[in-house]
């Protein structure tokens, strides 16, 4: 298969990479309650599951973006010794597969997972993630009701992943009053993982935006702040892990600036953000015509990375390519503006 773009990591040179996609949501009810999140529903104890998205509302939510080649679910999760973990489980495998019936490559972000729940998805996914988030204080402080999200747990995830030789993407939020020593020390965690495994193809670097009627732009004095810890994580990570920006939590304008500092992906790019939804995504056009201004070129990928890609099972080679003739069939000017 030769892949929509071939940069890998710093070699890149002016090209970056984004991931024309579709968000999928099993369900927004989750165990965890995080200080931040405004995605999370309280689950129904007799049923997590009331709100577990059907098969009709996911293939509408396909029919409508056909272009899109990842279909990202994203999903709250059900505790992992609750009696509903199993039904919860086989709604991701089913959505999973209902993507490969629409020529898609899936990738699942749907918190920590058990051995056996990670190698199934593995199955039928193009890449996973979880985010790391971070560590420290303030953290610990966001997440005291948030069981999943405790630092130990989140690692020996990522570690799961990687004897696992999943594609795998983490990354870290930022701005929800952490030190620059913890932001260091996430770093340092995500670059021993990968001198181990070599499976995270990207880091995203997350700024916190609050949502709602308090949503705002980053600051002058934000943006800078986080310039730093872009080039810092450039420093720290091994040169083929890919550093990402959610294009929507920064301004538009100053978008060449965090290039400049080492961002080299702008992710999955969906109609709207399903977690910050007070920011709307800028479209691919939009983001292409900044980006040329700025000597950049904006270039469509799979969920998978094309140094990964023979990580993969060769049926998930297969879909891959199957998914990738949907990129090609696409262009920035036609269906995605």
């Amino acid at each position: 298969m030769t892949p929509i773009s071939s940069a890998d990591g710093c070699s890149a040179g002016r090209s970056i990479t984004w991931s024309p996609s579709v968000t999928l949501v099993p369900t927004r009810a989750c165990f965890n309650a995080c200080g931040y999140c405004s995605f999370r529903r309280p689950p129904d104890p007799a049923d997590p599951l009331a709100d577990a998205l059907g098969d009709g509302e996911a293939r509408a939510a396909l029919v409508a973006r056909p272009w899109a080649a990842e279909v990202l679910l994203l999903s709250g999760e059900v505790a992992p010794h609750s009696p509903h973990r199993a039904a919860w489980t086989t709604r991701l495998l089913d959505l999973c597969r209902l993507a490969w019936a629409e020529g898609r490559l899936p990738h699942t972000n749907a918190g920590p997972l058990s051995l056996a729940e990670m190698a199934a998805l593995a199955r039928l996914n193009g890449s996973m993630g979880l985010m790391l988030e971070g560590l420290g204080p303030a953290y610990d402080v966001l997440h005291r009701r948030a069981p999943s999200k405790q630092l130990e747990v989140r690692l020996a995830q990522l570690e799961q992943a990687g004897r696992l030789g999943i594609p795998f993407t983490t990354g870290l939020l930022l701005g929800v009053g952490e030190s620059q020593a913890d932001r260091r020390e996430a770093l340092e965690w995500l670059a021993r993982l990968q001198a181990r495994w070599g499976h995270l193809q990207e880091v995203i670097l997350q700024p916190y935006r609050p949502d709602g009627a308090t949503a705002q732009r980053l600051s002058a004095a934000e943006q800078a702040d986080l310039l730093g810890t872009i080039a810092e994580a450039r420093r720290i990570l091994p040169p083929e892990v890919h550093l990402q920006m959610p294009p929507n939590l920064w301004p538009l304008e100053a978008l060449p600036a965090a290039l400049e500092a080492g961002i080299d992906d702008l992710g999955g790019i969906d109609s709207g953000d399903v977690i910050n939804p007070a920011y709307p995504q800028p479209r691919p056009t939009e983001l292409a015509a900044v980006l040329e201004r700025s000597g950049y070129r904006l270039v469509p990928r799979l969920c998978v990375h094309p140094a990964w890609l023979s990580w993969l099972p060769t049926a998930v080679q297969e879909q891959a390519r199957r998914a990738e003739s949907r990129l090609l069939a696409s262009t920035p000017s036609g269906p995605w503006s």
